[in-house]
């Protein structure tokens, strides 16, 4: 099939949907690339892009970062609680995946470096002021699950041996675990959360593609006693993967 004009990119969308329908392609197979597509029904890449991306909005197609594109699986997305268990152990996204039988890892980076403006007014410093940043990337099944950059001030956690998240005595317990560890009770974190793009860099992170949908959560822990703002974050997970759970049901 030669395909022209304005309306060529919906002709190859069409043929592509009806093949899957079709059982050619399963769920969770790779589709042609858009080379293939091009030898296939004689047109420029920029259409075969088209296609997939109109396929994209309607659910059909996944694509993935240096992979290419795959029939969208129709399962569930997996729920990363918002909350810290009851019994206030760490970890309470990875907690709720392992619970449901999910493996889970991390990367990360530590670096002391002078709070933004953004930074400075959530933490409540002056701009300048030293903080702790460290950027993760969560790993979830041995694949990039979401991201995380979190900023401590120095002010409060430098000359503790909590000062680095992910090292020493206190690594890898969570923010609520490693304040306590000082004498410092963080309640519940006052979170907002948006619906935007995924940039090029956090693509390329999580192997998705520049503009998918994605989770934005703002994060930020106080200390209950003073009100003062200990630590902040922003999360970014891929919106076609995740939902978020706030809240505990009575009992639980």
């Amino acid at each position: 099939m030669t395909t022209s004009g304005p309306s060529a990119y919906l002709q190859v969308a069409e043929q592509v949907r009806d093949r899957i329908t079709a059982g050619e392609f399963p769920p969770g197979s790779q589709l042609p690339s858009l080379a293939d597509l091009q030898a296939q029904y004689g047109f420029s890449h920029g259409v075969g892009q088209s296609a997939y991306r109109l396929l994209e909005q309607e659910g059909v197609v996944l694509a993935k970062q240096g992979r290419g594109y795959f029939v969208r699986r129709p399962e569930p997305r997996a729920a990363l609680v918002r909350r810290r268990p009851a019994d206030g152990t760490p970890g309470p996204d990875n907690a709720c995946l392992a619970e449901q039988g999910v493996s889970t890892g991390l990367h990360s980076h530590s670096t002391t470096e002078p709070a933004t403006s953004d930074t400075a007014e959530r933490l409540g410093v002056e701009p300048g002021a030293p903080v702790m940043h460290t950027s993760y990337v969560y790993l979830v099944d041995g694949e990039p699950g979401y991201l995380a950059d979190s900023w401590e001030p120095m002010a409060v956690t430098g000359h503790h041996l909590i000062a680095l998240p992910e090292a020493g005595p206190y690594s890898g317990l969570g923010v609520a675990a490693r304040m306590a560890a000082i004498g410092i009770e963080v309640g519940e974190p006052v979170e907002l959360v948006t619906a935007r793009a995924l940039t090029r860099t956090e693509a390329q992170a999580l192997a998705q593609l520049p503009g998918a949908p994605a989770l934005a959560v703002r994060r930020t822990h106080y200390d209950r006693a003073t009100g003062r703002p200990v630590e902040t974050a922003d999360l970014v997970l891929p919106g076609e993967r995740w939902a978020t759970q706030y809240g505990r049901r009575p009992g639980a």
